[in-house]
């Protein structure tokens, strides 16, 4: 079985599995490493994914494996992780989970916007940019990035 064979029947395999505990199926690698294979499966939600549930379905997702001939005889290694911050955002969904975090945004148009998102669906965004409220369909923007913040403004209400 050619590799891109491979990695078409694991996502069909695996994105069941993962759609029956609420996540989704974001990234899949399959990458040689020596005599095994490294598979690299990330998975997120609405909700997030927290450590607990990886374990949880990095337990199923083997098993799964396992019980299949997928990846034939070769030994395999599985990590099953959650999207880091510099995940760029591509997908609605994206968009969606960044909710109240700061983003940067390359527009199609040229230029570039930097705003919190207040709202987003499946057509676009809503960005506040220095407290003005603009909205941008998703055709208007280029991949979006969270902006890691040390201190949010919100967080000094709290104090």
């Amino acid at each position: 079985m050619g590799a891109q064979a491979r990695h078409d029947r694991l996502a069909q395999l695996l994105e069941p599995v993962l759609a029956e505990v609420g996540l989704d199926l974001e990234t899949l690698e399959v990458t040689p490493v020596g005599k095994r294979r490294l598979i690299r499966v990330v998975v997120d939600s609405d909700n997030g994914v927290d450590l607990d549930v990886v374990g949880e379905v990095s337990q199923t997702i083997s098993s799964t494996l396992d019980a299949t001939d997928v990846m034939g005889q070769a030994p395999y290694v599985l990590e099953v992780t959650s999207p880091g911050v510099d995940r760029p955002l591509t997908e609605p969904r994206h968009w969606r989970r960044a909710r109240g975090r700061l983003v940067h945004a390359s527009l199609a148009a040229g230029g570039e916007v930097r705003g919190r998102v207040t709202l987003a669906d499946e057509s676009g965004v809503t960005l506040d940019v220095d407290g003005q409220s603009q909205e941008y369909a998703f055709s208007d923007l280029g991949r979006g990035k969270v902006q890691v913040e040390f201190r949010h403004e919100d967080d000094d209400a709290a104090d």
